[in-house]
C-alpha cells in the first residue's frame, strides 16, 4: 500500500510517499506526532471510477494514520494510544502513563460490534475489537473487516482490528493482508526458542506492513474457541524470560500468565492473581505494554439472570473487577474481555424468550441484547479499565 512504513519513516527521517489504488481512502496527518488533537491534513480519494490513485508526500517527523475504507488501509490511531511508535517501543504508552488499560473486546457479529462501539462513543474511550479463531470460522474475516469499517464510518471512532490467538505465521499473514491493524501470534505452546523463532517471523512481516504484533509467553488454563489448556498444563510467565523474549523478537506487546484463565470458570476457590510477578515484569521492561488474557469478571448478576431463565452455568467465576483495575494501574495496557459479552447476550435473549414466547422476530431479542452489551462495556470502560474520557 505504501512505499515506506511508519517505522521506516521514523528511522530514515525521510518524507513518506504513499500510493493508493482503488477504493475510497483517507490519509490523516496529525500536526503533533504524539497528540491526536483533531488537527489533520486530510486527503480523500474519490470512488474508484473517478480517481485511480493518490500520491502524497508527508512532512518529516509526522505521525501517519492511514485509514482504508476499502480494507486496504493499515495503521490506526489506536496504536498510538496502546503502543509506542515501533522505532521506540520501550518509551512507554499513553495507557501505561495514564494508568488505564484499553479494552480488547471479542466480536462475532453486527450486534456485538454495535453495542461495543456505542459504549466507546458514549464513554469517549479507546477500544480494540478482536477476532478469535472461532469468530473467523463463524463469520469469515471479510464480513468482520467490513462490519468494523462500517462501525468506524458510523461513529467516527478509530478502531484497532486485532487478531486474537493467531495459531501460526500463515494465519497472521492472512489477517495482515486482509486489513487487520494488529495481530497476535500465539506460539506459547511451543518451546521457548521455537516461540521466539515463530514470533520474530510474524513481527518482521507485520512491521513491514505497518501492523503491530502481540505475542504470548506462559500458558493460561481454560477453553476459548480453539484454545484449550488443562489446568495441569498451565504455566506462569517467567519475568526474565519475558524480557529476553521481547528483546529478541521485537514484539510490540506481550500477554503474560499471572493466574487468569479463559472461559467462565476461572477459579475454583478464592480468586488470586500474582501481582508480584506482574511487578517484576514491568520493572524489567518499564513502559512496555503488557496484555492480560482471560480477564472477564463473569458478573454474577448476569450468571444469575442466565440461570433464572433456563441456563445451567453454576459456579461460574471470573476475575474480580478490583483486581483488573489494579492490574491496569501496574502496567497492563490491554485487557481482553469475551465471556462477559457472551453472558450479556445470552442472559438477555433467554429472558426475552421466556417472558415473550410469542416473539420470533430476531430484532426483538437482538436489540435488547445489543443494549445489554453497551451497558456492560460502558461499565468496564468507566469503572474497571479507567479508559473513559481518554480519546
Amino acid at each position: 500500500v505504501a512505499q515506506g512504513t511508519l517505522q521506516e519513516v521514523l528511522k530514515s527521517k525521510k518524507s513518506l510517499t504513499a500510493k493508493y489504488l482503488n477504493g475510497e481512502l483517507k490519509i490523516e496527518v496529525p500536526k503533533t506526532r504524539r497528540q491526536g488533537n483533531g488537527k489533520f491534513l486530510t486527503i480523500k480519494g474519490a470512488k474508484q471510477n473517478n480517481l485511480k490513485n493518490i500520491n502524497v508526500k508527508i512532512p518529516l517527523g509526522e505521525f501517519v494514520c492511514i485509514t482504508g475504507v476499502s480494507g486496504s488501509g493499515k495503521s490506526s490511531l489506536i496504536n498510538e494510544i496502546l503502543y509506542p511508535a515501533m522505532a521506540n517501543r520501550l518509551n512507554g504508552t499513553k495507557a501505561i502513563e495514564g494508568k488505564y488499560a484499553v479494552g480488547a473486546f471479542n466480536v462475532n457479529n453486527m450486534e456485538i460490534i454495535q453495542g461495543i462501539m456505542e459504549a466507546a462513543q458514549q464513554e469517549k474511550s479507546p477500544l480494540i475489537l478482536q477476532v478469535s479463531a472461532g469468530a473467523r470460522k463463524y463469520a469469515k474475516p471479510v464480513y468482520l473487516v467490513k462490519l468494523v469499517e462500517a462501525a468506524m464510518l458510523d461513529t467516527g471512532l478509530d478502531v484497532c482490528l486485532h487478531l486474537d490467538h493467531g495459531e501460526n505465521f500463515e494465519i497472521c499473514k492472512q489477517c495482515v493482508d486482509d486489513g487487520f491493524t494488529s495481530v497476535m501470534i500465539d506460539a506459547s505452546k511451543l518451546p521457548f526458542e521455537e516461540n521466539i523463532k515463530e514470533t520474530k517471523k510474524v513481527v518482521e512481516y507485520a512491521h513491514s506492513k505497518g501492523v503491530v504484533v502481540e505475542a504470548e509467553l506462559g500458558k493460561l488454563a481454560g477453553i476459548e474457541d480453539d484454545v484449550n489448556v488443562a489446568a495441569a498444563d498451565a504455566l506462569f510467565t517467567d519475568p526474565d524470560e519475558a524480557c529476553e523474549f521481547v528483546e529478541r523478537t521485537g514484539v510490540d506487546s506481550l500477554a503474560i500468565a499471572i493466574g487468569t484463565s479463559h472461559g467462565a470458570y476461572k477459579f475454583k476457590g478464592e480468586p488470586k492473581l500474582d501481582f508480584d510477578r506482574l511487578k517484576k515484569v514491568t520493572e524489567l521492561m518499564p513502559g512496555f505494554p503488557i496484555v492480560l488474557h482471560g480477564a472477564s469478571s463473569v458478573p454474577q448478576e448476569l450468571v444469575a439472570l442466565c440461570n433464572e431463565y433456563g441456563g445451567n452455568i453454576p459456579g461460574a467465576q471470573g476475575v474480580p473487577e478490583a483486581m483488573l483495575r489494579q492490574a491496569s494501574q501496574m502496567g497492563v495496557a490491554k485487557i481482553n474481555i469475551d465471556t462477559d459479552i457472551r453472558l450479556a447476550v445470552t442472559s438477555t435473549i433467554r429472558k426475552v424468550f421466556t417472558e415473550q414466547p410469542e416473539v420470533f422476530d430476531p430484532r426483538a431479542y437482538l436489540k435488547p441484547a445489543r443494549e445489554a452489551i453497551k451497558d456492560m462495556v460502558a461499565h468496564k470502560m468507566r469503572d474497571v479499565l479507567g479508559s473513559s474520557g481518554k480519546l
